[in-house]
């Protein structure tokens, strides 16, 4: 299987998704709800999201049948194909879709080729506010823009990235210590807040916004974010040399079989 080949698919699937975004991102548009996680977030969905999934599967479902792979969409029902076939493609029409209501930067697209076993092979973002495109595939690299991607931590302070206020958040008491600690290790003059976009920017903010991370903490109502969250900026960390884990420090569970959320375990992204 030719990861270049498909990953270069993947991005001109991206880029057609966020073309359809732009065309939009101006307009007042009807929002629905789904079923979704414990967030209202996670519930909303938009004709744009919509439009952007039928503009990906243009490109992607031919080579599901060319190299017998499986689909996972948040805004298709699951399958379950991923579970017995070797590679599945996890896609994001258009994550941070409350970001894109409320007209504010925050959304993007995120498409990726995960194995069965859960690893993530390919990993591709675009960011429409700003014309931005990050990728990578497995041993090939990290890119922005079609360029070699090599992050700087350059800022003197921790970026905590988040997509609620830490105000706003319930364990904000465990979060700010954890904060404070690691600011204290890597000796930083304290912390300063990114907030609002979806997990799929936030992970990207992270790495422009160095040193920084961002965190989830294990929780029992589901959400916490899904696989198509996390996947496709997980192998572009993986190809910088970063690795992003639960919040205990271990793998992520990218092809879980319960079900597509992430609360079971949270999320810890970091870029030092």
């Amino acid at each position: 299987m030719n990861l270049i080949h498909l990953t270069n698919i993947a991005i001109n699937a991206a880029l057609s998704a966020g073309e359809v975004i732009q065309k939009h991102m101006n307009e007042t548009v009807a929002v629905e709800k789904k079923e979704g996680g414990s967030s209202y977030a996670s519930q909303v969905v938009t004709a744009v999201d919509l439009a952007c999934e039928t503009a990906i599967l243009s490109h992607l479902l031919p080579t599901c049948e060319e190299f017998d792979l499986a689909l996972l969409s948040e805004e298709t029902e699951d399958d379950g194909g991923r579970f017995d076939k070797d590679f599945f493609w996890c896609i994001d029409p258009m994550d941070g879709t409350l970001a894109f209501i409320e007209k504010r930067p925050g959304f993007s697209v995120s498409i990726a080729l995960v194995a069965k076993d859960g690893t993530p092979y390919i990993g591709v973002v675009f960011d429409p506010s700003t014309d931005s495109l990050y990728y990578a595939s497995r041993g090939n690299g990290a890119y922005k823009n079609g360029h070699p991607w090599k992050i700087k931590n350059t800022n003197d302070h921790l970026t905590y990235v988040t997509d609620h206020k830490l105000n706003d958040t319930p364990h904000k008491i465990q979060i700010e210590e954890i904060l404070n600690k690691n600011a204290k290790r890597l000796d930083l003059n304290g912390i300063k807040e990114v907030d609002g976009a979806g997990a799929v920017l936030n992970a990207i903010l992270v790495l422009e916004n160095g040193p920084a991370c961002m965190m989830k903490l294990p929780k029992k109502e589901n959400g916490g974010g899904s696989i198509w969250d996390f996947v496709a900026t997980a192998c572009i960390y993986q190809e910088l040399g970063l690795h992003p884990t639960d919040f205990e420090g271990g793998r992520l569970k990218l092809n879980r079989k319960t079900n597509t959320f992430m609360n079971q375990e949270g999320i810890l992204y970091t870029n030092y």
